[in-house]
């Protein structure tokens, strides 16, 4: 697969640890990359070094194999970007700073513009309002349909849907969804799971500056390894299979609840039937898989942490 977006070692050090450090990606032709870390762990920072803005004190950004900060005047006509902090120009109507934007890409292409403007529910009403006496939520879907509008190849979409509230973010990922089988290549930075979960095909997850993992999204919806929840009928019961396989090789024990009676385990997929027939010797309440979600993965890097940054599952 051939890469669009490349981030080779880049480092950005602002002092005090704060920055990004030695943080490579790549993302092909196609693909939508998810870029998932709390607020402040250094997706910002990487995405403004991607669209140019800012020069790495070590390592490049290449957007169509061109370094984005020396040759960004080749590239950004061709890339669509949301910032992560909305920043509209006063003195402008909603209509007249999208006509701007258009000038400036030199593409008007009105009907993907109004289908843009039908589907994020701005009409002609708000549109005529004063971008400094907009919402939150009304500035983000301006800047959704500035991003989208000239049908670029590239989209670098940083906290896009921020601001939105919850059926224009579920409108969202399903835009999304249909501009990936449109063949777009995009960069997603988020904190919250739910988009990333249901758009991207691979996802790094950033902390401290550093990328601390980077795995195909189905590999975890489909990892090999199983948990299982496991109630007992009796306490004697529950403290003879603990007993009897702390040291299992055939299971892990996780977490007990000795309240309860409870437990996890993990164990492989190929072991779960020597698992059930060491449980057969007990009597069971209840046995429950429980899969793994991407943000019990993504908490296994932070769980020392008391604050996650505003990172969030949204609940359907």
């Amino acid at each position: 697969m051939d890469s669009i977006i490349e981030v080779d070692n880049l480092t950005k050090d602002y002092g005090f640890g704060r920055g990004v450090f030695d943080v490579s990606f790549k993302v092909g032709k196609g693909e939508v990359f998810g870029f998932l870390g709390p607020n402040g762990a250094g997706k910002s920072t990487t995405i403004r070094h991607l669209m140019g803005f800012s020069k790495p004190d070590k390592g490049q950004t290449k957007i169509f194999g061109k370094p984005t900060f020396d040759r960004y005047y080749e590239i950004l006509n061709h890339v669509g970007y949301i910032p992560g902090e909305i920043a509209l120009p006063q003195g402008l109507t909603g209509i007249e700073f999208l006509h701007m934007m258009q000038s400036l890409q030199k593409i008007h292409n009105e009907q993907r513009l109004n289908e843009l403007l039908d589907l994020f529910q701005l009409d002609s009403v708000t549109l005529k309002g004063e971008t400094k006496r907009m919402s939150l939520g009304v500035k983000r879907k301006l800047a959704i349909v500035a991003a989208f509008m000239s049908d670029p190849e590239v989209l670098i979409l940083d906290e896009p849907t921020s601001g939105l509230d919850p059926v224009m973010q579920e409108v969202f990922i399903e835009f999304i969804k249909k501009e990936k089988e449109r063949g777009k290549t995009i960069l997603l930075s988020s904190h919250i799971f739910t988009e990333v979960d249901a758009t991207c095909d691979r996802i790094a997850i950033i902390k401290d500056g550093r990328i601390v993992s980077e795995f195909i999204a189905n590999d975890l919806k489909h990892a090999k390894t199983k948990f299982y929840q496991i109630e007992f009928e009796s306490k004697k019961d529950y403290e003879d299979f603990c007993s009897a396989n702390r040291k299992s090789k055939i299971m892990k024990i996780l977490n007990i609840n000795d309240e309860q009676n409870q437990l996890m385990i993990s164990t492989h997929d190929d072991k779960i039937n020597e698992v059930v027939d060491q449980l057969s010797n007990y009597k069971i309440a209840e046995f429950t898989n429980i899969k793994e979600t991407l943000e019990d993965y993504f908490m296994k890097f932070y769980k020392e942490d008391k604050n996650f940054g505003g990172v969030q599952w949204k609940k359907k």
